[in-house]
């Protein structure tokens, strides 16, 4: 079965960084556009970062300048760098993967951004 496992989050002080990790295993990885993201207690979860086969990124406005998503086809594993973290990105981040059945989700990590 497909399986996306995150992790890497935890609780850090605003300004602070944070990479994530999700390792995704039983799915064509090279070939996948990958995603993460968030939601925010109370809130829809939103589309954070993606990139695709070739390495063409995309960035929601809330997070451009500060995230960087990656991948590392050989370790079939994407990243999310988290710098100058801010309360407002507290949330729980999830990966997925156009590669991945749709409503599939994993169990996320936990960032916790404090003021």
């Amino acid at each position: 079965q497909v399986q996306l496992v995150e992790s890497g989050g935890g609780l850090v002080q605003a300004g602070g960084s944070l990479r994530l990790s999700c390792a995704a295993s039983r799915i064509s990885f090279s070939i996948s556009t990958m995603a993460w993201y968030r939601q925010a207690p109370g809130k829809q979860r939103e589309l954070v970062a993606t990139i695709n086969s070739a390495g063409s990124t995309n960035y929601a406005d809330s997070v451009k300048g500060r995230f960087t998503i990656s991948r590392d086809n050989a370790k079939n594993t994407v990243y999310l760098q988290m710098n100058s973290l801010e309360p407002e990105d507290t949330a729980v981040y999830y990966c997925n993967s156009n590669m991945v059945r749709a409503g599939y989700w994993g169990q996320g990590t936990q960032v916790t951004v404090s003021s």
